[in-house]
């Protein structure tokens, strides 16, 4: 464990930030290069995840790192010159300008970056530069944060009021939106599950959507349910490995290529047991190996769903 030492007086985060300065400045860390995560300056440092985010926050007010979806922080392209040791604003007047808003969108830059899992009261105080209990008055906790960050982001897109007039149409536009929501902050499919749904008016704007679509052609309530139920499943059941995929990526160092290379020999001991006939010709048919690609599975999956569905739709 390293302990956060510094200039006498400076609080650890200005140490552990002096020390990353450092790196930056000597090479060490090139532009584009990945930064120490806040749980690995945390434990590096001995100190608390929200010191280790003030930490990274102060840099990222000098311009000298920034955070980028679904990797993390890293060195900035074009890092302009900083004070070495320049302190941010001064707490009294970052609370005055916060607000819900700024609260919930800087949850969601969190967990856009560095996974739902990084995502704490504290750190969300920390790298808005406020009180560590200041958030508390806008929100009471995370589990209420959350779903406030949920709200936004499924809110950030819906489909025009100028629907297309053909179900299947409506259906594929309803759930390409949801897809590219999910694609944009992969932690919203970790939140609900089937039994227990997430809800929050603007996903069951996405929900009345889908279900007006599937109206007025003769169903059932309970099967045009189960139906916009089965579909919505397709979405997030395909969505939730792209949160497990970066977080598998961020734990391990391994890309999933690099993953599925180091797992060659148990692969190979499965083909030639002669056990999986059908798995060994069909694995042994791929020129260049299987390419799990989700965008190309949602779509070849929404295909079959609404070609099975339209006999019933249709009537």
């Amino acid at each position: 464990m390293t302990k956060a030492t510094g200039a006498a007086g400076d609080p650890p985060y200005l140490r552990i930030a002096a020390a990353i300065r450092q790196r930056i400045a000597s090479g060490e860390l090139a532009p584009g290069e990945r930064v120490p995560s806040t749980r690995q300056l945390a434990a590096q440092w001995g100190v608390a995840l929200a010191t280790a985010t003030r930490a990274l926050t102060t840099l990222r007010l000098e311009g000298l790192v920034e955070a980028r979806p679904r990797i993390g922080t890293v060195v900035a392209e074009t890092t302009r010159a900083a004070p070495a040791r320049r302190r941010p604003s001064s707490a009294p007047d970052a609370e005055q300008e916060l607000s819900l808003d700024r609260i919930v969108r800087t949850a969601i830059e969190i967990a856009d970056a560095e996974g739902l899992q990084a995502l704490s009261m504290r750190g969300v105080a920390a790298r808005l530069g406020v009180a560590a209990m200041s958030t508390y008055r806008y929100v009471p906790s995370k589990e209420d944060l959350v779903l406030h960050m949920a709200d936004a982001a499924f809110g950030e897109e819906s489909c025009p009021a100028d629907a297309p007039g053909d179900w299947r149409a409506r259906i594929e536009l309803g759930g390409r939106t949801l897809w590219g929501l999910y694609r944009k902050h992969p932690w919203l499919a970790q939140l609900g599950s089937l039994t227990r749904p997430l809800l929050v008016p603007n996903l069951m704007v996405h929900g009345e959507w889908m279900l007006a679509a599937l109206d007025g052609h003769g169903l059932d309530p309970t099967t045009l349910f189960d139906i916009h139920v089965l579909l919505y499943s397709h979405v997030q059941g395909l969505a939730v490995h792209l949160e497990l995929e970066a977080h598998a990526e961020a734990a391990t160092g391994q890309s999933e290529e690099q993953w599925m290379d180091s797992r060659a020999p148990a692969l190979r001991e499965l083909v030639e047991s002669g056990r999986f006939p059908t798995f060994t010709r069909v694995v042994g048919s791929f020129e260049d190996g299987y390419d799990l690609r989700l965008d190309a599975l949602f779509e070849f999956g929404l295909k079959a769903l609404l070609d099975g569905l339209a006999p019933l739709v249709d009537g």
